[in-house]
This record gives structure tokens, C-alpha cells and sequence, in this order.
């Protein structure tokens, strides 16, 4: 886990620190999801979908279904 202690500016903008970018690999002008939980906030990098292909591959698709799930 990486902590590091951020500044709201008075703009309530903030500095992703640099360890933390690259760690998850975040380029300038990308978006982000941001969160409130609880008392907190989270930050999640939205990636493209392309990135997306293949994730699921090697996923066991012979799971058992609910009765009123089945064709």
C-alpha cells in the first residue's frame, strides 16, 4: 500500500503524488472516478475499454446456474 498526504488547493484541486501515477500508470488528461465512502474519498482511474479485451480470459464458464436463469 503507498500513503501518501495530499493539499486541496483553493480550488479543491489536488496533486496525484508521482510514486502513486505511477504505480497505476495514470497519464495527464485522464479521467477519474471519484468516490465518497464512509469518511473517505477514492480516486479510481477509468480505463478504456480496450483495455478491457481479454481480462475474463481463462474464466471457467460451467458454473451452475439458478433454475430461473436456465434456457
Amino acid at each position: 500500500m503507498l500513503l501518501s498526504t495530499v493539499t486541496i488547493s483553493s480550488k479543491y484541486q489536488v496533486v496525484i503524488p508521482k510514486a502513486v501515477r505511477e504505480r497505476l500508470k495514470i497519464k495527464p488528461g485522464q479521467k477519474v472516478e471519484a468516490f465518497a465512502i464512509g469518511g473517505r474519498i477514492e480516486l479510481v482511474p477509468v480505463r478504456p475499454i480496450s483495455e478491457m479485451r481479454g481480462f475474463l480470459k481463462g474464466m471457467d464458464p460451467g458454473f451452475e446456474r439458478e433454475p430461473d436463469r436456465e434456457f
